[in-house]
């Protein structure tokens, strides 16, 4: 599957942001997918993710209350919608798929391109 993520971009504290993450190939409905965040200098970690079928959402702490994810109708594009922006969210923004869900970036076969979120203070 390939999956492209979109959406990021610059916004202020407090702003908000909805990432796309569209799949070509297979129906993203068959994967858990995830998002995860790489700020510069600093590893890759993760944001959200979200089950097969879309019955279960899981969060990094960070997110919680502020992020949600979630899979349009017809199954091919996963969101993370992002509210109440902290600088501390600044990073690239990648989403990624796989069979079964897990926090850790490297269980995830299938990878976007990353976008990049800027969060002014």
């Amino acid at each position: 599957v390939q999956l492209q993520a979109s959406g990021g971009g610059l916004v202020q504290a407090g702003g908000s942001l909805r990432l796309s993450c569209s799949a070509s190939g297979r129906t993203l409905s068959r994967y858990t997918v995830g998002w995860f965040r790489q700020a510069p200098g600093k590893e890759r970690e993760f944001v959200a993710a979200l089950s097969r079928g879309g019955g279960t959402a899981y969060y990094a702490d960070s997110g919680k209350g502020r992020f949600a994810i979630s899979r349009d109708v017809g199954g091919n594009t996963v969101y993370l919608q992002m509210n109440s922006l902290k600088p501390e969210d600044t990073a690239v923004y990648y989403c990624a798929a796989d069979s079964d869900y897990s926090t850790k970036w490297s269980m995830y076969d299938y990878w976007g391109q990353g976008t990049l979120v800027t969060v002014s203070s």
